[in-house]
């Protein structure tokens, strides 16, 4: 069995594969005490690998699972597919385990996966397995965030995912103003990268992309555990 740590900007998730599979997830604080209880439960796990884009100090692992079994994914492994960006040892590990999900699970087609987190990461496969780069915008929550801090009078509003796309109130106005912001540049990217590549798949992940999919106009596949399943993939692929 594997583990697979995801350390977000803003969660810390837990998955668990056998033989390629995803058994479970699961949220969780990244401390000892929780740690130990979870590896407790799972004695069957052989294999960590940890992605994180946060910069967690991960050595209280080493006290209660085997260190030589633990992994960081770093611009050093082997990917299954080809990189041709500038500065691959910059790319973040999440956007690596996004690609290799879309090696895995769409092969030979022209993939965008749109991850929709802290920021909004916009990244391409093209159909021969090369990924080409990709994009970078602030999401949901830095979007709130900017608003109060880069004002005198606007507070930080907590984030609702509004309908009606004219605010009533400082408050509706504000929520309105980021969601569907958040909306339409996604369904405006969408066009942009489908006038350069044809045929292409989409990919929408992330917190909140099962509720963006409904409402998109173009087709798309939601996954929320995509990244998961591509870390998992990276690391059967490196144990070859």
């Amino acid at each position: 069995m594997n583990l697979i740590i995801d350390a977000g900007n803003s969660a810390v998730k837990l998955a668990f594969f056998e033989e390629g599979k995803l058994i479970t997830t699961q949220l969780i604080d990244p401390v000892f005490d929780q740690f130990k209880g979870v590896l407790d439960n799972n004695p069957k796990v052989e294999s960590i690998l940890i992605c994180d884009v946060r910069g967690i100090n991960w050595s209280f692992l080493d006290s209660i699972f085997d260190a030589k079994r633990i992994f960081i994914l770093d611009s050093s492994w082997k990917f299954p597919f080809r990189v041709d960006y500038q500065s691959p040892e910059t790319l973040g590990t999440d956007r690596i385990g996004l690609m290799a999900a879309a090696s895995k699970m769409y092969p030979k087609q022209n993939v965008l996966v749109i991850d929709v987190g802290s920021c909004i990461t916009y990244d391409v496969l093209t159909h021969e397995n090369v990924y080409v780069g990709g994009m970078i915008s602030p999401g949901y929550q830095m979007r709130y965030k900017s608003l109060k801090e880069f004002t005198g009078k606007l507070p930080l509003i907590m984030h609702n995912s509004i309908k009606n796309s004219i605010g009533k109130d400082t408050q509706t106005s504000i929520q309105a103003g980021v969601f569907h912001g958040v909306f339409y540049e996604i369904q405006g990217q969408i066009v942009h990268f489908r006038e350069k590549y044809t045929d292409l798949t989409i990919i929408l992940t992330g917190g909140d992309c099962l509720q963006l999919s409904k409402r998109l106009k173009n087709p798309i596949f939601a996954h929320p555990n995509f990244l998961v399943k591509g870390l998992d993939f990276i690391l059967e692929h490196n144990k070859k």
